[in-house]
């Protein structure tokens, strides 16, 4: 199992919900008062048989108009068109915006021959509920063009794939264990979003229940530790990936 990191940026997000472009070499964050800085970063993970997108970041394109997500993975050695399946944690506008590509007026999709893979509770609340944080315009996009699978609850996606419906940042969001044998590969979307999230018990106001996304990365830390799970940090700032170490009490991340 190859696993690749798609660094789209780091960026810093108001109350307004809007992703500015943070480089912190050069932009002071004091310009950005009550803003939370965060990297963004899907991962590309080549199975035997699958090619396996987590998340799809924000959709942002480059000067030339290329899709970020697109340029990461060719570098990674890989053609867009090659992903067979993207699997979504949840569908906030920082996981979900490069689910499509839009030029202008132009909309395609920025992965036509893949399955998109979504819990059908998520997709429900995101047409039902009022937060900006979900862009409706991309879902009804998807709707009409795109190869959707919904799933419910946790179960087995393929002999490899399992998924895990946790809810706590937000009702339905949903985590993904690889397993091909020899290797074991964890995603945790926004349940567990940073390595440091698990050096550190707090209940964070931008989950949906705090105490349980809290209580959840515990529970995930000490599998990861037990289970060897080599771990997908989605906002991860000072690693994108780890192992997961867990002794008298306390994580480590390597």
């Amino acid at each position: 199992m190859q696993v690749f990191t798609l660094y789209e940026g780091s960026y810093s997000v108001d109350a307004t919900k809007k992703f500015l472009p943070f480089n912190p070499e050069t932009d002071n964050p004091k310009d950005r008062p009550a803003s939370l800085f965060i990297h963004v970063q899907p991962f590309l993970v080549k199975l035997a048989d699958q090619l396996v997108l987590f998340d799809t970041g924000l959709g942002y394109s480059n000067e030339d108009g290329q899709l970020i997500l697109h340029e990461n993975i060719r570098k990674a050695g890989f053609k867009p068109e090659e992903v067979t399946m993207v699997l979504m944690s949840h569908l906030h506008f920082d996981h979900s915006g490069g689910m499509i590509h839009q030029v202008g007026d132009k909309i395609e999709l920025s992965f036509p021959d893949a399955v998109y893979v979504i819990q059908r509770g998520e997709w429900e609340n995101a047409f039902t509920n009022s937060s900006s944080s979900y862009k409706t315009e991309i879902f009804d996009f998807l709707q009409r063009n795109a190869q959707l699978s919904f799933i419910e609850g946790s179960g087995q996606l393929t002999s490899e794939i399992s998924y895990e419906l946790t809810g706590a940042h937000t009702p339905f969001h949903q985590t993904f264990l690889l397993d091909d044998g020899t290797d074991k590969v964890f995603f945790g979307g926004d349940v567990l979003p940073e390595p440091e999230e698990l050096l550190r018990k707090f209940i964070a106001k931008y989950d949906f229940d705090g105490r349980k996304a809290m209580e959840l990365r515990d529970e995930f830390g000490q599998k990861a530790a037990a289970e060897n799970w080599n771990c997908l940090f989605y906002h991860g700032k000072s690693r994108a990936t780890g192992f997961v170490t867990y002794n008298d009490g306390q994580f480590k991340i390597h």
